[in-house]
């Protein structure tokens, strides 16, 4: 784990913080003591960084205007009185609350902001009360990344190679729901790390949720699930911490790639075709080739294939996969460490192409600018490619 992002608030508007907002709160139950205090101590102790998700939708106050729209009720409830800037002047006074009561914050999910109001003021008090924290794009402007949630943006995820803005993609060990649910279909933990890989290896973040049982205990499925996921990520880590996405050096498809200096990490999609992997046009052998999951070395070549008869281009050839874990469920990642020359010549001419720079959430102006100054630079020299952009996030 990198981080934990805790619900505070659900659809249902229960709230699991002592708010004086609401008696609708943990407080007010046979548990009655502050979650959220017991989390941000016990994270603060070990300088773990603490996020917060907060729903905008409210199933409970009598303020909110539900009106059968998506995540609402189909009408209010009687003695309701439904009122959106009642409403929201309860919503800031709670997330003031949140932002203020629980020391530092460094991530604030929002969530079903039905009506899609913007006010950018709402950011703007959450980052003076918490200048470290960034934001997601739900609430009420687009705030700092992306949330691509389940596979419901799927065309949009496949079709790139690396995500054009910082981006945390996001689903549940539950098929059908984030909180409590009395009998829950779960996905596989295999679907889970192929989507953990895709999205990772495209330069995002990755929120994984375990909703609680009815004792709130996290339920035996869901634990071996993550137990089976720690396992696989603690043998694969370093292929998506503190490395970047560039599978544009290679036109192979069928795998994606990230780097960390002359390192390349070749991701390989479940299931794996073949017991070899083509690397076009990349023709230069590693010093080293070795499966990441296991410490298996690897034999690689420099061949011509049948498959680029016309060309007779060379393309680097790693061999010889074991059979073992061609027929597993873990997906695989293999680590290629080159003479940094070898590897440089070809990242400098992708760099060029589309010139790198970081884009930093807290200075979207000198982005887009950037962006701007990029384009115009490649037209000029008379290249035809789109500009991309290194994510820096929070790590």
């Amino acid at each position: 784990m990198e981080y934990i992002c805790l619900t505070t608030k659900h659809h249902d508007g229960f709230c699991l913080w002592d708010t004086r907002q609401t008696d609708f709160n943990v407080m007010q139950s046979p548990y009655g003591r502050d979650i959220v205090a017991e989390l941000a101590d016990a994270c603060h102790a070990r300088n773990f960084p603490l996020g917060f998700y907060y729903s905008v939708a409210d199933w409970h106050h009598r303020n909110y205007p539900n009106q059968g729209r998506h995540h609402e009720l189909e009408k209010p409830e009687l003695g309701d009185d439904p009122d959106w800037d009642q409403y929201m002047e309860f919503l800031r006074a709670q997330v003031r609350e949140l932002c203020t009561n629980y020391g530092d914050i460094r991530h604030f999910f929002w969530d079903i902001n039905v009506p899609e109001v913007a006010d950018p003021t709402v950011n703007e008090m959450v980052r003076s009360l918490q200048p470290n924290i960034v934001i997601n794009d739900r609430g009420f402007d687009g705030g700092d990344f992306g949330t691509p949630e389940r596979e419901y943006q799927r065309d949009d995820t496949e079709s790139c190679t690396r995500f054009d803005r910082p981006t945390e993609a996001c689903n549940s060990v539950g098929t059908q729901s984030w909180g409590y649910r009395k009998d829950e279909d779960y996905y596989t933990s295999q679907f889970l790390m192929k989507q953990i890989n895709a999205m990772m290896g495209k330069g995002a973040h990755y929120l994984l949720n375990a909703g609680p049982d009815s004792n709130g205990r996290i339920p035996d499925t869901a634990a071996d699930i993550l137990q089976e996921i720690g396992v696989w990520y603690k043998q694969t880590r370093e292929s998506f911490s503190d490395t970047e996405p560039c599978s544009e050096l290679t036109t192979n498809r069928q795998v994606l790639l990230t780097r960390r200096g002359s390192t390349l990490y070749v991701h390989l999609e479940i299931p794996i075709q073949s017991d070899a992997v083509l690397l076009p046009p990349l023709s230069s052998l590693p010093s080293t080739a070795t499966v990441l999951n296991t410490g298996d070395e690897l034999e690689c070549s420099i061949d011509v294939v049948p498959i680029h008869w016309k060309t007779r281009s060379q393309v680097l050839r790693v061999k010889e996969i074991p059979r073992t874990l061609l027929a597993g469920n873990d997906v695989v990642i293999l680590k290629l460490e080159f003479d940094s020359d070898s590897l440089n010549s070809l990242w400098t001419y992708q760099s060029f192409k589309g010139r790198r720079f970081k884009a930093l959430h807290s200075d979207a102006a000198n982005c887009a600018r950037e962006r701007r100054r990029c384009a115009q630079e490649i037209r000029l020299a008379g290249v035809s490619h789109s500009c991309y952009i290194r994510t820096e996030t929070w790590r």
